[in-house]
């Protein structure tokens, strides 16, 4: 068997295990692995009329050449956002001009399927996020077996209670409002942390609950600024050392507003975010008169190497994709539920959306973590 592994979208800590793992897994009975780099761009910039491409985009993968991936963050095999179903003009590899008439985005799954074929990729292994598996299930739809493994420091794949990357990003966020409690107590003021969060609003709140921040403002809450001026400001005579902090997720908005984003949509029509701390801060420094410090953890969320759980789920994971590919299915998500392993179809991944609990877990009014019991929940109560 010929299996073909990839990975897509944002990167974070576990990826170069869990391609470990799954190599190691399959290559002692005879089985060939190959990497697919950047993601699906290498189904879609691949030219089988050129074989000297493949190079580029397929990497034959060995217990010999993973044997030490582990040991660092990220992927090895690298990633990008690309969609083969949805390719702007602009992006249109030379060798698929031919079939670009027209403004785009045009869809090219076709193509990509013709290069499954010329590789003889007998199962194909996606590791990634929501965008990422939505491609995956298509390839499937289309009759190409696929055995999925979610990734997200989101947490926010639907049909799974836990995916790669989530615990390594909380315990960097707790670790960074930790730190920067001594600056911001040094001098006096309040502290506002934007950390990575699009739809879901997780992270913000699993970190404030974990590092008792003051108050949390998640995706799923637009918030008032004045009420949130009012709740720090409080906060901060109430501390003895004369300060406070906030958690935003990235994609929370302010009451009557949108997300702060940037820059173009991309493959999967998400533009970035980026930017709603700086302006909280700013709102919240006219409101109060409080000089503020701002920091966007950002990417250090997703850097360097995974945590001991990510590791272990990551390497579990990895086993029961193979496992799984092994033994003829397809279809199917590797998954988390209920504490224990076990797999889903991959149409799940479309069946919902996985938010905040926000009557659970939130106090919508204070912008505040609120647990109102743990029994039953899941162990990051997601």
């Amino acid at each position: 068997m010929r299996i073909g592994i990839l990975t897509g979208g944002g990167d974070v800590p576990g990826l170069n295990p869990c391609i470990k793992a799954v190599v190691n897994r399959v290559a002692h009975d005879g089985h060939e692995v190959v990497g697919l780099r950047r993601g699906w761009a290498a189904l879609l910039q691949h030219d089988p009329d050129d074989p000297s491409s493949a190079a580029e985009w397929f990497q034959p993968l060995t217990p010999s050449s993973v044997r030490t991936i582990d040991r660092t963050g990220g992927t090895f095999l690298h990633t990008s956002r690309t969609n083969p179903s949805r390719v702007r003009a602009g992006e249109v590899p030379d060798h698929l001009a031919s079939l670009a008439a027209g403004e785009g985005p045009f869809d090219f799954t076709r193509h990509a399927l013709r290069v499954v074929e010329a590789l003889g990729i007998d199962v194909l292994i996606p590791i990634g996020g929501d965008d990422t598996l939505s491609y995956a299930l298509r390839m499937h739809e289309e009759g190409v077996p696929v055995i999925a493994i979610p990734k997200t420091m989101d947490n926010d794949v639907h049909g799974t209670d836990y995916c790669i990357g989530f615990s390594t990003a909380v315990t960097r966020g707790v670790q960074f409002i930790h730190n920067l409690r001594t600056s911001t107590g040094s001098h006096e003021r309040i502290a506002v942390v934007e950390l990575f969060g699009r739809y879901s609003g997780e992270t913000s709140l699993v970190t404030a609950y974990l590092a008792g921040v003051d108050r949390a403002v998640i995706s799923e809450v637009p918030f008032d600024v004045d009420r949130l001026g009012e709740l720090l400001l409080a906060d901060k005579r109430a501390n003895p050392s004369n300060y406070s902090m906030l958690t935003v997720s990235e994609g929370a908005t302010i009451a009557g507003g949108d997300m702060v984003v940037s820059g173009e949509e991309d493959a999967y029509g998400h533009r970035k975010l980026g930017g709603i701390g700086e302006l909280t801060a700013a709102l919240l420094k006219e409101r109060t008169g409080e000089d503020m410090i701002v920091q966007v953890v950002g990417y250090l969320m997703r850097s360097g190497a995974p945590d001991s759980l990510d590791l272990m789920v990551a390497t579990n994971y990895a086993v029961m994709a193979a496992d799984l590919a092994l033994e003829g299915s397809s279809g199917r998500m590797v998954a988390l539920r209920g504490g224990t392993y076990t797999s889903v179809p991959m149409s799940a991944t479309r069946e919902g959306v996985k938010r905040v609990d926000v009557d659970e877990l939130y106090d919508a009014s204070q912008y505040r973590p609120k647990v109102r019991h743990v029994t039953g929940k899941p162990m990051f109560l997601y």
